[in-house]
């Protein structure tokens, strides 16, 4: 039996027994529609309802559906229409097709003749998706128990989340060849996307390519096209997508400071320590708060802050450094839901207090894919507020100084839960691929 069809049949048996849950006789999903710029005919890039691709590798299919429906093969409406305008989605084709039973229609509004069904319908889908008599209701409590389900990942998945990883690794070695030879942000960004063979509307995310100081800014959305005078430091956080699953991985490279590359070197030992944390039964905060203790040994060992580990947490000093949680659920979206799920009703699994921007609170188990993304950086804001405390007497502010104009460090992996033993780890394997 394929990896497909493994995963076909899994979603069709949970998407059954939720149903019977929650007391509803079919499920519809709509694919979602193209949407265009406030008083203009400009569309916005179409990115296809979640719920959609778990189930078909089609992304790029406005006003398509898919019907569930106990005891039989999921229907799928596939809008293709006879348009001279734009290229029209290709002929159906690919393993799914012998799995479902196709509908060809070439006009949107034709789709409600196939999904009108008898019975409680769950509809999930935006309201603009929606079709005379198929109204999108988005029951929460059905919701809820897809996107907890939504964080195991079966190997179908993985497999498109490893070739994910396989198709931005090229493109990361890319960038930083590009960053060597002096480019700027921009050329960077262009050199990905030639190395992943994406165009930017492919990207899972838009890439955050920063050069020097740009690398402090956590979600830093420009890509200046002139190259900046020395090139000290390039922090790159960038990902590909496979069949509609992504990867996201963040590296940074320096130019030779001998203080900037201990940091780095410092930070690649921590990450690679947090990534074996990765193990069935970890509650993932504690990985979180695992972090904030091995940033505070960083910052004493290069003279940064001369305070204790312990002390630094006290005083909540590495929350200048490390603003950020270390990391989040990927799969069919890059900061996949169901992070703060205590379990499948939609109780919450609350956050550590004094973090608040960690994305996961769940326990880890087996089939789980997180990042690991620790950070380091010097951000201006945060520093001027350390200034403000009783720890700023602790700080090298003349080392502050010169590692503020490489803006900071981030190194992110996308790794597997294991049931048993050491995670997997799709980024270095990918990486070592091409080593």
């Amino acid at each position: 039996m394929s990896t497909y069809k493994q995963h076909l049949t899994l979603l069709q048996t949970q998407a059954e027994q939720a149903l019977a849950r929650c007391g509803f006789d079919a499920l519809l999903i709509a694919s979602g529609v193209e949407k265009f710029a406030f008083l203009d005919d400009r569309p916005y890039l179409f990115a296809p309802n979640p719920h959609f691709k778990h189930w078909l590798p089609l992304v790029n299919h406005p006003d398509s559906w898919l019907l569930i429906r106990p005891g039989h093969k999921p229907r799928v409406v596939y809008y293709q229409p006879d348009d001279f305008w734009h290229v029209p989605p290709a002929d159906p084709s690919g393993e799914w097709l012998e799995h479902v039973e196709l509908v060809l229609i070439a006009r949107s509004e034709d789709a409600a003749a196939h999904l009108q069904v008898p019975g409680r319908l769950a509809i999930i889908g935006e309201a603009d998706a929606g079709l005379p008599g198929i109204v999108p209701n988005n029951p929460p409590e059905l919701l809820n128990i897809l996107h907890y389900q939504r964080a195991y990942k079966t190997e179908y998945e993985l497999e498109q989340m490893r070739a994910a990883s396989r198709r931005a690794v090229p493109a990361h070695l890319a960038a930083r060849r590009a960053f060597q030879a002096g480019a700027s942000e921009l050329d960077i960004h262009r050199a990905y996307l030639a190395g992943s063979g994406h165009t930017d509307r492919d990207l899972p995310y838009t890439n955050i390519v920063g050069l020097n100081e740009h690398g402090a800014v956590l979600h830093y959305q420009y890509q200046d096209a002139q190259a900046p005078a020395e090139s000290r430091s390039l922090l790159i956080d960038a990902g590909a997508s496979v069949n509609g699953y992504a990867s996201d991985i963040t590296r940074t490279w320096g130019a030779g400071d001998a203080s900037f590359q201990a940091l780095l070197d410092a930070m690649e030992s921590a990450q690679l320590a947090l990534v074996d944390e990765v193990r069935a039964g970890v509650d993932y905060r504690s990985i979180h708060l695992s972090t904030h203790a091995k940033v505070a040994a960083i910052l004493r060992e290069l003279g940064v802050v001369k305070l204790s580990v312990e002390e630094q947490l006290a005083q909540r000093v590495t929350s200048t450094f490390f603003p950020h949680g270390i990391g989040h659920l990927i799969g069919l979206q890059v900061h996949d839901v169901g992070g703060f799920m205590a379990d499948d009703s939609g109780a919450n699994s609350p956050k550590p207090e004094g973090h608040p921007y960690l994305r996961l609170t769940r326990p880890l188990a087996a089939g789980m894919v997180v990042t690991i993304e620790p950070g380091l950086y010097f951000i201006p804001t945060l520093l001027n507020k350390l200034k403000a405390t009783p720890a700023a007497s602790a700080v090298d502010w003349s080392l502050v100084a010169h590692l503020s104009k490489f803006g900071g460090v981030r190194i992110e992996d996308d790794v597997v839960c294991r049931a048993e033993g050491a995670p997997e780890n799709m980024t270095r394997d990918a990486f070592a691929a091409l080593s």
